[in-house]
């Protein structure tokens, strides 16, 4: 499966021009969306660092439009039967969104415990064969993680493809209203774009398991990244760490590719512990989004 760590733009995102007056939020709102379109622009990797750039980001925005939301003009604003419609296609979108977010934060901690595993082995020096069954159960769950990543993939592209559909009321009087379709349309737009970028790190190439020696189980991916040894994240270094490990030589080299692959381990533990804090910050901001819109459709 081949993802696109710059996804295409596939409408002409205006600027919002939120009216000034309302509030200081809707400076904030704009600033931290040219933020993250500049992100969006430049992602052409996918390490941790440059993921979790993107999510804070996310999060940021999210606050902001929290705040947005609940402003008595934007709670009358959208009101209007006018724009029922467009809330309730809103409202779809963010129960797809809620989704991969929570399945998502999931299996960023499952691979923390995973890594922590590994870790746990590697330090006590237990042995070859403790060693063995680790590297096994972590690859075996690197094979699983990839499919349902591809799931995911699959239904952040639908409503990626969603978006564009959703109507734009460009004779409304009501410029405010306007303005903050604007503003969720690109919330929704930005939000894919992180989850794309995501998905794409989880789902890494790992190789297939070789029953007649466990010193293969990496070998593909190894062969794969030897020559891009500066473009791989923490997931491909651990990979060719782990393999590299028990395909060297004597004693002294071992203790070396064990300390090496405790390294890599230990960064993309880390890594996992940034992830799955701040995809639960997003959850949480994506259940008070959609806690607002559902209010104003009370109203």
């Amino acid at each position: 499966m081949v993802y696109s760590s710059k996804r295409k733009s596939l409408y002409h995102i205006r600027s919002i021009s939120l009216p000034s007056r309302s509030h200081p939020t809707t400076f904030r709102i704009e600033e931290k969306l040219h933020k993250l379109k500049k992100w969006e622009a430049s992602a052409t990797t996918t390490t941790a660092e440059e993921i979790c750039n993107g999510l804070l980001g996310l999060n940021e925005l999210y606050k902001c439009l929290d705040e947005l939301l609940n402003l008595p003009l934007t709670q009358k604003s959208l009101s209007l039967r006018q724009h029922k419609g467009w809330i309730d296609e809103s409202l779809d979108i963010s129960v797809t969104l809620l989704d991969v977010c929570s399945i998502t934060r999931d299996f960023t901690s499952q691979v923390k415990e995973h890594v922590k595993d590994l870790l746990s082995t590697i330090r006590r020096k237990k042995g070859d064969s403790k060693i063995q069954n680790s590297v096994a159960k972590y690859v075996r769950f690197r094979k699983e993680m990839k499919k349902v990543a591809k799931k995911l993939n699959a239904n952040v592209k639908q409503i990626d493809n969603r978006i564009p559909s959703l109507p734009l009321i460009e004779e409304l009087d009501n410029r405010h209203a306007l303005a903050l379709i604007r503003v969720l349309r690109e919330v929704s737009s930005i939000n894919i774009s992180v989850y794309n970028l995501v998905l794409l790190f989880l789902s890494e190439p790992i190789s297939k398991p070789n029953s007649k020696t466990w010193s293969k189980l990496l070998d593909q991916c190894r062969e794969a990244f030897e020559e891009q040894e500066d473009n791989r994240n923490e997931l491909q270094r651990v990979d060719v760490a782990l393999n590299n490990m028990w395909k060297c030589g004597g004693s002294s080299e071992l203790r070396e590719k064990m300390k090496i692959a405790q390294n890599g381990l230990e960064q993309l533990e880390s890594s996992m512990e940034s992830f799955e804090s701040s995809l639960e910050c997003l959850f949480k901001g994506l259940i008070k989004a959609r806690t607002s819109l559902l209010n104003i459709v009370s109203l």
